[in-house]
């Protein structure tokens, strides 16, 4: 293991302890693949987070914890949610499918 009093001392010298390989994987940064994988991610997560508090605001309900102006702000509420996502998928050429990962054994998650 190299010390740190080893390291050399600027930035130019540094370059020689780092020497690419064939192996070298090289990630572009920037273009339409990117942003749709962060996009189909991001809306994965979301769509998870919906899904999630559907079923809390379904077992809240049913637990009789909501007054009726609760369970209406709730559901409208959720109905933008869902109108927001359907848009960004649509915003980024994305289906359900595409938001839909394979948990292997477990199944899909939606």
């Amino acid at each position: 293991m190299t010390k740190l009093s080893e390291l050399p001392g600027d930035f130019a010298s540094a370059q020689r302890y780092s020497t690419p390989t064939d192996t070298d994987v090289k990630v572009t940064l920037g273009g339409e693949p990117l942003q749709n994988g962060l996009a189909q991610l991001a809306l994965t997560l979301i769509k998870l987070l919906h899904e999630l508090m559907e079923l809390q605001a379904i077992r809240r309900m049913d637990a009789g914890s909501l007054t009726e102006e609760e369970v209406e702000r709730l559901g409208m509420t959720l109905m933008q949610q869902q109108e927001e996502i359907d848009r960004l998928k649509q915003v980024f050429n994305l289906n359900d499918d595409d938001l839909n990962l394979d948990l292997g054994p477990l199944g899909k998650l939606f």
